[in-house]
């Protein structure tokens, strides 16, 4: 006859065992489970996010492209696809993926969330840049839509990330950053960066060793099939142009950008009154200067005076459709030529 003790010890064994692997939430089984929806869900989103990333560049997306850009075989991006044509996320158009509607709203969404995290990384933490772009990869695919939207809130709704990657709004719209690779713009011309390229990772790690950021000031002084050669802020700099094309500037439509244009600054315009913008002030740099650039102040903006607060600062101005609230020691930063009054 079996040692009762020896039994009760066994059953709780075979007990603590099953609960194990079957708890609910904390069981092994159930964690397996999640970790392989987990991985699903992100190699959905990574390649849904590389086909538009691709469609924006005028790129063909194959079968072969996924699995490459994914890092996975035939075989497994072969499943992939059919799960997101059954799902309806994509389409094909002459052999080639495209998005659906549905499916370029579930890219912006986790575009979204990699960007303002991104940009919280830069504003609120003094987490190296180097790894902002690998962080918010990680983030973006556990991340909620409200956790987003709050993020987006706190940050003060950005339109750009930290590298000059347009935001998308809760509504999927994207402000482009309109700039040209610095290739491509002539010797001596007075340009600003507006872009830096994040990837590929080898790439980007020079950029950021060189110290190069949005809203810096460049003039490039020579180019040739090995080297263009730059000034960025008071440095020189050195690339090949394979390296400098991941910079994209804006050329400034001012030859007096930084003290320019009628002797105004935005805070003096009264509400219904509008100015375009020359610059920005020298006083004006770092952090607060590239946050300047995030709103769309850039040479030429159209900028209206709104609606004054009943203190009397801060003033909320409309730039680029959205209502902007700046207080005068900001606004004073900001050259202008005044023009005629625009409809609100």
């Amino acid at each position: 006859m079996p040692d009762p003790l020896v039994a009760i010890i066994a059953g709780l064994l075979l007990l603590s065992f099953f609960i194990i692997l079957f708890w609910p939430n904390g069981g092994l089984i159930g964690r397996y489970r999640r970790m392989r929806q987990m991985s699903a869900r992100v190699l959905r989103e990574d390649a849904l996010k590389y086909i538009h990333k691709a469609d924006i560049r005028g790129q063909t997306v194959c079968l072969e492209s996924v699995a490459g850009a994914l890092g996975i075989s035939s075989n497994q991006a072969a499943e992939l696809v059919d799960e997101m044509e059954m799902q309806a996320l994509i389409t094909f158009e002459g052999g080639c993926m495209k998005l659906t509607p549905t499916g370029r709203d579930y890219a912006l969404r986790v575009i979204r969330a990699h960007r303002l995290w991104e940009r919280f990384l830069a504003d609120e933490t003094g987490v190296d840049e180097a790894e902002w772009h690998s962080r918010a990869d990680t983030v973006e695919h556990s991340i909620s839509q409200d956790e987003v939207d709050a993020l987006s809130i706190r940050l003060g709704k950005p339109t750009h990330d930290p590298h000059g990657d347009p935001i998308p709004t809760e509504t999927g719209e994207l402000v482009p950053h309109g700039g040209k690779p610095l290739t491509a713009i002539p010797l001596d011309q007075p340009a600003h960066i507006v872009h830096i390229e994040d990837e590929p990772d080898t790439v980007y790690a020079q950029l950021v060793a060189e110290g190069l950021y949005p809203g810096m000031e460049v003039r490039v002084v020579e180019t040739s099939p090995q080297r263009v050669r730059f000034w960025a802020e008071g440095d020189e700099h050195l690339l090949a142009p394979i390296v400098a094309a991941n910079i994209s500037v804006l050329p400034f439509e001012y030859e007096t950008f930084e003290e320019g244009g009628d002797g105004h600054q935005l805070n003096e315009l009264k509400p219904g009154e509008a100015g375009r913008v020359t610059g920005i002030s020298r006083k004006c740099r770092g952090p607060d200067r590239r946050r300047m650039m995030d709103l769309g102040i850039l040479p030429g903006t159209v900028i209206v005076a709104e609606m004054t607060s009943p203190s009397g600062d801060p003033t909320a101005y409309r730039i680029r459709e959205a209502l902007i609230a700046l207080r005068k020691e900001q606004a004073s930063l900001i050259n202008i030529n005044r023009i005629q009054e625009v409809d609100s």
